[in-house]
């Protein structure tokens, strides 16, 4: 016997055993074949229903942004050649939508026109159809005039607003009410997409209470979560991960129907989109949120088409497919090149 002190009521088994043998009850009512939607008794009605996960899933690129330097990750994008190459990688492998920043020659990232130009007008005329996503935040004097024209030059197709204040790490992130306000009204009169940025469930508040309740926000909504960077919403092991990402969405499901796209921010990265393509969600993959593969190791990133390629095909492993990035303009309603 496994365990000589084990506490069975063998008297009763062996009484049972006895009265009913061992003959497992396998009784058919109906159809021999196991129905797997349901019941013979109620025919008609489907216990199974199909999950309401959309078939196409944007997967937006992000090469570089302004966290981490070469130091951090040798391979990081930083002169605009680097960055320039790293986007047409991805666009060349599929990539519908990318998502920009510049470095000046310090390696920090900023808002000078002549670099997006330098970025963005070849792969324009290479990929006219490519959503392009550029993170304009007017940090010093001078930069709300230079976002300003960017968006009448028609550089940026959508573009965050963020509708937080955080550290993330060591750095105050910290939108007036007034500016997130004026600035959501400037994107739409120009024609460029919102993309509401928040980093934890109170930014989705924010979002609520200075955008879409006054009315100012104009739908179709799309949201970019933001976790796991320091200062964030924690994904410190795979169950807070969860937590984390699944009560923001909450929040956000709450306020109605809409895309909502979460980034691959921080060590749980991978781990934390695959749940998002399992949630039905959109995602951002790439070198500006992080610069590991996997949470469980220390192995960096060595190209963003990579990135591109490796969530592509956990998507279709999962039943899902890419939009294209004529497909990606009508979803989000942009004009069509």
């Amino acid at each position: 016997m496994s365990n000589s002190n084990n506490r069975i009521n063998w008297d009763l088994v062996r009484e049972m055993s006895s009265c009913y043998g061992h003959i497992v009850p396998n009784m058919r009512f109906g159809e021999e074949n196991v129905i797997p939607w349901g019941t013979n008794f109620a025919p008609n009605i489907d216990m199974t229903p199909k999950w309401n996960i959309p078939d196409k899933v944007m997967i937006n690129t992000t090469v570089t942004g302004g966290f981490f330097s070469k130091r951090i990750n040798p391979k990081q994008p930083i002169t605009p050649q680097e960055i320039y190459e790293s986007l047409r990688a991805s666009c060349k492998a599929g990539a519908p939508i990318v998502h920009v920043h510049v470095r000046d020659a310090q390696g920090y990232n900023g808002l000078d026109l002549d670099l997006y130009h330098q970025v963005l007008d070849p792969l324009r005329e290479e990929f006219p159809d490519v959503v392009i996503d550029g993170c304009v935040v007017s940090y010093k004097e001078g930069y709300w005039d230079r976002m300003v024209e960017m968006f009448k030059e028609g550089l940026l197709d959508t573009t965050p607003i963020n509708t937080t204040a955080n550290f993330a790490s060591d750095r105050l992130f910290a939108p007036y009410p007034h500016h997130i306000i004026e600035k959501c009204e400037l994107v739409q009169q120009y024609k460029v997409h919102p993309q509401l940025a928040v980093f934890t469930d109170g930014d989705v508040d924010n979002a609520y209470r200075y955008l879409i309740a006054p009315g100012l926000l104009e739908k179709p909504y799309t949201w970019c979560v933001v976790p796991g960077l320091p200062g964030c919403s924690p994904t410190s092991s795979p169950e807070v991960m969860i937590e984390s990402v699944m009560h923001i969405v909450r929040r956000i499901r709450e306020i109605s129907d809409q895309r909502i796209m979460v980034c691959s921010g921080g060590r749980g990265c991978s781990y934390m989109v695959t749940l998002a393509l399992i949630l039905g969600l959109d995602i951002r993959v790439g070198m500006e949120d992080t610069i590991w593969k996997w949470p469980h190791k220390d192995d960096l990133i060595d190209a963003n088409v990579e990135c591109f390629e490796t969530f592509r095909t956990i998507a279709h492993l999962l039943g899902r497919e890419v939009y294209t990035a004529k497909e990606l303009r009508i979803a989000l309603g942009l004009s069509q090149k």
